[in-house]
């Protein structure tokens, strides 16, 4: 069994998570028209890159969406980042061990946790 850290919950059963895609992943313009091919390359098409990947995963407990940097050799995580912003940062909360756990993260009134 693996353990992952959720940015707001800290160390928790790789059970409670859930992968939702390769970080970064430019969706296609839906402005204008979009090919079938163009769809196929952005649902369907991966790095799968060995080494570092930065991935968007799931804490199906408390429900927020992070960026985990993890060892696809090895397995290892080694960062996992809030995908939202903290309020006034412009930016993610950071790693787990720096955003100290659920208490820190900042709900949609900007008062402790949603």
């Amino acid at each position: 069994m693996q353990v992952y850290t959720c940015p707001f919950c800290g160390l928790r059963d790789e059970r409670e998570f859930f992968f939702a895609g390769e970080a970064g992943a430019a969706r296609p313009d839906t402005t204008g028209p979009v090919s079938d091919a163009e769809w196929a390359d952005y649902v369907h098409m991966r790095r799968n890159a060995l080494g570092r990947a930065r991935e968007v995963w799931m804490h199906l407990t408390c429900g927020e969406l992070f960026v985990m940097e993890r060892d696809t050799l090895s397995a290892r995580v080694l960062e996992s980042v809030a995908l939202r912003a903290e309020p006034g940062s412009g930016e993610g909360a950071g790693s787990a061990e720096a955003s100290g756990g659920p208490d820190s993260a900042s709900g949609p009134d900007g008062e402790g946790a949603p």
